[in-house]
């Protein structure tokens, strides 16, 4: 049956604008993107068998274009429209976050760096520059690759945060395995970053590390 044919109430559409976009499930959110469906399939049909069949929301929209391309209902231009609708949305939260007067308490924290890092395919260290006033001055992605403790230099963080003029920084990184779990390397990194800012009077305010569900906190852990 097609979504035409469901009661209004039913149809992912018309519950998003009644309800908002949170009520709605990782299908009928997918489904509304994908727009129509395929014979003997409605949009919702093919969005649960999409996720099923990369594994889950994130998997599919980590997924490259050969990937994704493969799947019948989709191809390169519903490739680029999804690309663009990431990137959307990472410059939004990246002006919003801009523009507050101040990081009011660390979930602020943790929604933006989320929208920033959870969907790349591979490991990124980034540092999220402060004023004085917690104020947010610039995002910058330093690292990409294997994220360890000597793959990240503290010498080009410091230069970093003296460009942008920063009196702290928020550190973090992404795992794409999904667990938040600081590893041990996660851990020297910290304190190695934490020493090399300090000979610059800048403060290490936290250091998220960002996977499935919610960003880990290091410093409401303990850890720092």
């Amino acid at each position: 049956m097609s979504i035409r044919d469901w009661p209004a109430a039913e149809r992912p559409r018309e519950r998003l604008l009644e309800h908002g976009a949170g009520s709605l499930s990782d299908a009928e959110l997918l489904a509304i993107f994908l727009r129509t469906g395929l014979p003997g399939k409605s949009a919702v049909d093919l969005a649960r068998h999409l996720l099923t069949q990369f594994g889950g929301l994130r998997l599919l929209l980590e997924a490259d274009q050969d990937a994704f391309s493969k799947q019948l209902g989709l191809g390169p231009a519903k490739f680029a429209q999804l690309q663009a609708a990431q990137e959307m949305s990472k410059r939004h939260l990246a002006e919003r976050s801009r523009q507050k007067p101040a990081l009011e308490n660390p979930q602020v924290v943790r929604d933006y760096l989320k929208a920033m890092l959870r969907h790349e395919p591979h490991e990124v260290f980034g540092c999220l520059f402060l004023d004085s006033k917690h104020q947010v001055l610039n995002f910058e992605a330093l690292f990409r690759g294997s994220i360890d403790n000597t793959s990240v230099h503290p010498r080009e963080v410091v230069k970093r945060a003296l460009a942008n003029n920063a009196a702290a920084v928020i550190l973090c990184h992404n795992h794409p395995s999904g667990n938040t779990d600081p590893s041990q390397a996660d851990r020297l990194l910290t304190k190695r970053l934490q020493k090399a800012l300090e000979l610059i009077d800048v403060r290490v305010l936290d250091h998220f590390i960002v996977g499935d569900g919610e960003p880990l906190s290091m410093a409401e852990c303990g850890w720092m």
